[in-house]
């Protein structure tokens, strides 16, 4: 079966909300192919590996949480940048693109994905005074130790994750898929046993040591596999169409 570009397109900005979030780069359609849609490949990043892949795949629309067009980047058509659009458009396939929108949402969103992989009761907004901060606090129904914890993350992401270990046991978790390690100021502030995001910053292992709270980086990318599984699957099951995640491995 195949559905209009154009009805997927609405459909999945008015699902994320996308026109009310403000960003650092487009959300929704970035690049436009072809008019209908029966496949549609997922990755998290819209790197050159990814579009081969979904080339091969002979996808219609590549579905990404990490897009094109962010704020401050050269605005040339050269190099790296040349060869992802000239990829795209010469097989016409469309990219679908969507940053903040998908690691907010409450269902598909990367945050509320990443805790229902971990076994994270989620209780609320990790900053309720600020909505710019994306982060998210939960619960686990017991508690582990620090390292037990992080023997769970490595176990689910597939991936040894960076752990400084703080003291006592780990029970309240705050977390930020991605780069949020910026956020760990907010968290230690509600009270976390441990904060969790994607990469790590010089001063994040001070403010965790110096705190008493443990911290672990377990990968931007590993953490910001599932949201856009979630949406994919989502589209697919909305409009009968055909989807795959293909996972392009990342270290950071």
């Amino acid at each position: 079966m195949a559905i209009a570009l154009t009805t997927l397109v609405e459909e999945a900005d008015r699902y994320l909300n996308a026109a009310r979030i403000a960003d650092y780069c487009p959300n929704g359609l970035q690049v436009e192919g072809r008019p209908q849609v029966r496949r549609i490949v997922s990755g998290v990043t819209a790197s050159q590996a990814l579009l081969d892949a979904a080339v091969e795949a002979e996808a219609d629309v590549v579905l990404v949480h990490h897009g094109y067009f962010w704020k401050g980047e050269d605005a040339c058509i050269t190099g790296m940048k040349r060869r992802r659009l000239q990829t795209l458009l010469g097989n016409d396939i469309s990219l679908l693109a969507y940053h903040l929108p998908l690691d907010v949402h409450p269902e598909v969103g990367n945050n509320v994905q990443l805790a229902r992989q971990l076994e994270i009761t989620v209780e609320g907004p990790l900053d309720a005074s600020n909505p710019k901060v994306v982060g998210l606090l939960g619960f686990l129904d017991e508690p582990l130790s620090p390292r037990d914890f992080a023997r769970r993350v490595q176990d689910v992401l597939g991936r040894e994750p960076l752990l400084v270990e703080g003291q006592g046991m780990v029970r309240k978790i705050g977390w930020c898929t991605g780069g949020g390690q910026g956020y760990i100021d907010q968290a230690i502030a509600a009270g976390v046993d441990l904060f969790l995001t994607g990469e790590a910053s010089e001063q994040t292992y001070h403010s965790a040591r110096e705190n008493g709270v443990s911290f672990i980086a377990a990968g931007h990318h590993a953490t910001e596999r599932y949201g856009v599984q979630a949406l994919g699957e989502y589209l697919a099951r909305r409009f009968a169409v055909e989807h795959l995640f293909i996972d392009c491995p990342n270290p950071v």
